[in-house]
């Protein structure tokens, strides 16, 4: 077995376990995992794939087709506890593979190695990889995109790998908008090759510096082709189905979906507003222990672009700035926007991460920050399980944790003592070794802990089943005020009256249901939804959940509320 292949198998296994590791021992999380995978399960009970629904309501937000996945998964496993994490695992093994398949093509197997762990233990990274959200399929399409355009244009042109990252961009496009972000890499590629930014020496490229393909007219159209024929897998059918159908309602899907959802949320949110420096904040917290490289590897990287014209570093550092000033200039920003330029700078720094491995600033650098991670998950996880400080109390209580004994806290001890003992064997020469102990101990003790501890609380199931066990086996509970993580863990019979529609009017609509059949039927509600009219000595409080009140109405609470507006 070749060096390569057998660190592609390491690096293949140790993503697997890490980005893996508890999957099927939780259900979904808000904010996105209860939507998504509602929508998909909707698909699955009704047979609805074309338009997604949640409850009720046409769902548009989103276009279905990483919920097609969720149901593909689900058609696999039969179980949504292990389905609607696998799109994501698969997705971002994906995208790991890539990233060291074009390091090694452009660096070498060292460069490909670094450039691969960097990635993956990465904190957002490694989160995301572990949400059932679109972010880590986005980001697989986009690598998938760009890694086929880089390899096209400065290692082996073909025409199936214009058209393979084409394709890809269009598969990115109809999972989130922004895919199409992975077609500046061509005007990217197009510049640098007619302004000469590669410097010549006696009419050679430097060592290592390979030239720039240019792209031909046919290749470009065979491109735009693959493009057409990937988004058709979505829009083909949908835009037959709007034209054939003449339903008002789908008709409005379409413009929100192709036109709401991209431009006027990019141009105009209303909500998620931030600064314009905020992913700098991002890149610095977020995207540890990578960053800790910069200071070498950026300078490094700019050398070689300075006295070698280095394209393999210039197109995807041009490209990432482009994507980073895109998300940068709209008001609306959120975290994980950013997440796709991650693979791209961490092949283009790969060399000067090398470089950086090497200096004793960096290995101390990072080991500060081993023992600055270690130290307080072990000083902190021991106070907590051996006393009873106010912080235990507080976050047990917030998190629904009373009863469940001290695990989570002796877990955090642990993985607290594997930091500390790593940083003290391996030291300082050795760093990057117990920096990755400490992420893989961190992500396997929160994988196989945490998650069935903090489950029941945190994906709405204890509060439904609270509230089916007040309301009786067989009364029909009215959702009022919902999250969709009360409808994915709903007990029983329950109805619902529209999600987007306000508070007031479902809590209306709600009475009427409630009050046609009170033996039988009982209202779950928020408790900021109902109005002042309600008997409050009459409403049965059910608890706190997802860091909302909430409470059950019947038929005798509502004796003082109008019968219409």
């Amino acid at each position: 077995m070749s060096l390569q292949r057998r660190d592609f198998y390491f690096l293949l296994a140790l993503s697997l376990l890490v980005l893996g590791i508890g999957i099927g021992l939780r259900d979904p999380w808000p904010a996105d995992e209860p939507r998504f995978v509602l929508v998909a399960k909707q698909m699955v009970e009704h047979g609805q794939y074309l338009v997604p629904h949640r409850g009720a309501e046409i769902y548009p937000d989103k276009p279905p087709l990483f919920m097609w996945l969720l149901a593909a998964a689900h058609a696999l496993t039969g179980e949504w506890r292990i389905a609607f994490l696998l799109p994501s695992l698969l997705a971002s093994l994906g995208t790991i593979a890539l990233t060291f398949d074009l390091a090694l093509k452009l660096w070498g197997r060292r460069a490909a190695r670094l450039a691969a762990l960097m990635l993956l233990f990465a904190f957002q990274f490694t989160y995301q990889s572990k949400r059932a959200q679109i972010d880590p399929f986005l980001v697989f399409a986009i690598t998938a995109a760009t890694h086929s355009f880089l390899v096209y244009a400065l290692i082996a042109p073909s025409r199936t790998r214009q058209a393979a990252g084409w394709f890809w961009a269009a598969i990115g496009t109809i999972s989130k908008g922004v895919g199409a972000l992975a077609l500046l890499m061509l005007p990217v590629i197009a510049l640098v090759r007619r302004r000469g930014w590669m410097r010549a020496v006696e009419g050679r490229s430097p060592p290592g510096v390979v030239a720039v393909t240019a792209t031909s007219r046919r290749d470009l159209g065979i491109g735009v082709l693959a493009f057409i024929a990937a988004a058709a897998i979505w829009l083909g059918p949908l835009l037959y189905a709007a034209a054939t159908r003449h339903d008002p309602e789908l008709s409005a899907y379409v413009r929100e979906i192709l036109l709401g959802q991209t431009a006027r949320r990019y141009a105009n949110p209303d909500h998620h507003f931030q600064p314009w420096w905020y992913f700098g904040e991002v890149m610095l917290t977020t995207w540890l222990p990578f960053v800790l490289t910069w200071p070498w590897a950026l300078p490094y990287a700019w050398r070689q672009i300075r006295s070698r014209g280095d394209a393999r570093v210039l197109i995807p550092m041009m490209w990432s700035t482009l994507v980073l000033l895109f998300f940068s200039l709209s008001p609306g920003k959120r975290d994980m926007y950013i997440l796709p330029i991650l693979p791209m700078l961490c092949v283009a720094l790969a060399p000067g991460m090398v470089f950086a491995v090497r200096q004793n600033g960096f290995r101390r650098l990072l080991l500060g920050f081993v023992w600055a991670l270690s130290l307080p998950l072990l000083i902190g996880g021991l106070m907590a399980a051996l006393g009873e400080p106010h912080f235990e109390a507080k976050q047990e209580a917030a998190r629904g944790l009373t009863g469940t004994g001290d695990a989570l806290w002796w877990m955090l001890a642990l993985v607290g003592a594997v930091g500390v003992i790593a940083a003290m064997v391996w030291r300082t020469r050795y760093a990057l070794r117990a920096c990755f102990s400490l992420m893989t101990a961190l992500w396997i003790g929160l994988g196989t802990v945490a998650y069935p501890l903090l489950d029941a609380h945190s994906s709405g199931r204890a509060i439904m089943q609270r509230a089916r066990d007040v309301a009786g086996p067989a009364v029909s509970l009215g959702l009022v005020g919902w999250r969709e993580q009360n409808l994915l863990q709903a007990v029983g019979p329950v109805a619902e009256f529209g999600f987007k529609r306000p508070a007031s009017e479902q809590f209306l609509a709600a009475s009427s249901w409630l009050r046609s059949a009170p033996l039988q039927r009982a209202l779950f509600a928020e408790a900021s939804s109902i109005p002042a009219c309600v008997d409050t000595t009459k409403v049965i409080a059910l608890g706190q959940s997802n860091r909302r009140e909430w409470v059950l109405l019947r038929a005798d609470a509502l004796a003082r509320c109008a019968l219409s507006p």
